[in-house]
């Protein structure tokens, strides 16, 4: 949906720029050097222009992102005034004639019931205001109208209300990106909260219990047991975004390993083979804990005997490749589909369909789990993280207080 919203914004620039031109030319003289046809150069502009103010309106509709696109936005229309309102008020007047403030609201009632754009006359007793006409076009998105894009002109134009028409759907369009930029957010959120919630009570249980067993026998153990469920819950009820870095993550899997150890013992034998410039690397918070966990629920307390779980961070030029393998008893690949597919959820599954669905959510359908299974055979999960995303950003090393 976002890619084709994102398409369907680029498609629209071209269609303004025979309108900004022509809006342009009455504005200001040319100035078009050697760089093409005036056709030509009206596009350069407008593309140019039009990367400017998106930005801020991939954030929503407010008084500050409204500032700061509003200037952008009268440039691609040529216009004297611009003024972009919600339904209650004016976020933002660009140029001149902001004494029509109050009228435009006064004005907007209709559009913004029927979501259709509309032209009309101003009243205005100053002589030197050249503002007499407000070409109104709605900005809806998912065909709810959230506010306006007014643009004021001396006299009444086609060619402007056609123009003013065409940027409109283009900031509903950003607008309708943020707002899936948002949604996605809070899935992301409500995934997390899932994950947490997942945080099997049995483990704390048998956590706790292993520390109490030491409380007597080994006071110096149970108090560094004690320290690791510390940071480990600490780590897991964090509220500093939804990204973190692979030292972070490989940190709290560190304390995690060390519970589990403790109760346990000679039975679990890990290896870690992590390259140092990887652990800079953003990734989503409580992405690589649950494949550990998986590991550990498969490959130890599934089998009788012993069993060893290996933990890669590698160096694969633009991405880092984070491999954690286990020697237990494996899974049925056609389960493991269906687990991935959300149909079937047995204990431990959860986590594994939830760390896929939030790398291809964030990173695209390419960067989902590669998994290697089978029944006796242990498995293998490969998980590919791009060094560089845009809006994956660590909100900081979470420090002991």
């Amino acid at each position: 949906m976002s890619g084709f919203l994102a398409g369907l914004s680029v498609a629209i620039l071209p269609l303004l720029a025979a309108g900004f031109w022509l809006g342009r030319r009455t504005a200001r003289p040319q100035n078009l050097g050697d760089l093409g046809t005036p056709v030509e150069h009206a596009t350069f502009e407008t593309l140019h222009t039009a990367s400017l103010a998106a930005p801020p309106l991939r954030a929503g509709l407010t008084e500050e992102t409204a500032r700061k696109s509003a200037r952008r936005l009268r440039s691609l229309l040529g216009t004297d005034a611009l003024c972009l309102t919600d339904r209650e008020d004016v976020l933002v007047w660009d140029g001149v004639g902001d004494h029509h403030r109050t009228e435009i609201m006064e004005l907007l009632s209709g559009p913004l019931e029927s979501g259709r754009g509309e032209a009309f006359p101003l009243t205005c007793t100053a002589p030197d205001c050249p503002v007499r006409w407000a070409v109104v076009a709605p900005l809806t998105v998912d065909d709810r109208v959230h506010g306006a894009l007014v643009a004021c002109a001396p006299r009444e134009s086609a060619v402007l209300v056609r123009a003013a028409g065409e940027v409109a759907r283009w900031v509903s369009v950003q607008l309708e990106l943020a707002d899936l930029d948002q949604s996605r957010t809070r899935l992301i959120e409500a995934e997390i909260k899932a994950l947490r919630a997942q945080i099997s009570p049995h483990f704390i249980f048998n956590s706790l219990a292993v520390i109490a067993s030491f409380v007597r026998t080994d006071p110096e153990r149970a108090r560094e047991l004690l320290l690791e469920f510390a940071d480990f819950t600490r780590y897991s009820f964090r509220r500093h975004g939804d990204f973190t870095t692979l030292a972070d993550e490989l940190h709290a899997i560190d304390h995690y390993l060390a519970l589990v150890r403790a109760r346990f013992g000679d039975r679990l034998s890990v290896t870690l083979q992590i390259a140092p410039e990887v652990l800079p690397v953003a990734l989503p918070f409580l992405c690589l804990q649950p494949l550990v966990e998986n590991a550990v629920k498969h490959g130890l307390e599934g089998a009788a005997d012993k069993c060893h779980i290996q933990i890669t961070a590698q160096d694969a030029g633009a991405e880092a490749l984070v491999v954690i393998e286990d020697d237990g008893a494996g899974m049925d690949p056609v389960l493991l589909r269906r687990i991935l597919a959300g149909e079937d959820s047995p204990s431990g599954g959860i986590g594994l369909s939830n760390v896929d669905d939030r790398l291809r959510q964030v990173y695209g359908d390419d960067y989902g789990l590669v998994i290697e299974t089978a029944l006796g055979a242990g498995m293998k999960v490969t998980a590919r993280l791009p060094k560089y995303q845009p809006g994956v950003h660590s909100a900081g090393r979470l420090t002991r207080e």
